[in-house]
């Protein structure tokens, strides 16, 4: 009876954790470029050097250091402190147009290239972020076409 009881408070330990694990949590590296290793450690091998504002996924927080991945799939630690909770998409598609409403038949605003980033200012309706450019443009792009939202 008592190892029936360990299986089941163990079950839901892992339910719990699995459970969060599939949360996304997204942040940008900060102000300044970001260093990214692959050990949580400023000794381990250095891999990658983030622009300032580049999405990542934040997929594991140890101490001061967090695992995360980047739009193209990569892992790598960072310094917690290096990254920021303002938040920035990439464009992932080929000439993504940004609406002026949450609504394809909308007028573009504007049309960005992939690549480009963009801050995000809001979730709209599923589907949909609101974003603005660093030139000052703000509408809605399909989520489908950014990554980091």
């Amino acid at each position: 009876m008592k190892a029936v009881s360990l299986h089941g408070a163990f079950a839901a330990l892992l339910l719990s954790v699995v459970g969060s694990a599939h949360a996304l949590d997204y942040k940008s590296v900060g102000a300044t470029p970001a260093v990214l290793y692959d050990a949580p450690s400023l000794r381990g091998k250095k891999v990658f050097v983030a622009p300032r504002n580049m999405p990542v996924e934040v997929i594991l927080t140890y101490g001061e250091w967090s695992k995360v991945r980047d739009a193209s799939g990569g892992l790598a630690w960072v310094e917690s402190k290096a990254l920021a909770a303002k938040r920035y998409v990439v464009v992932k598609t080929a000439n993504a147009r940004i609406h002026a409403a949450a609504d394809e038949a909308s007028p573009a605003v504007f049309v960005a290239d992939k690549g480009v980033l963009l801050e995000l200012s809001e979730a709209a309706v599923p589907g949909w972020v609101k974003v603005k450019h660093r030139d000052g443009q703000t509408g809605f792009v399909k989520a489908a076409d950014v990554w980091g939202e």
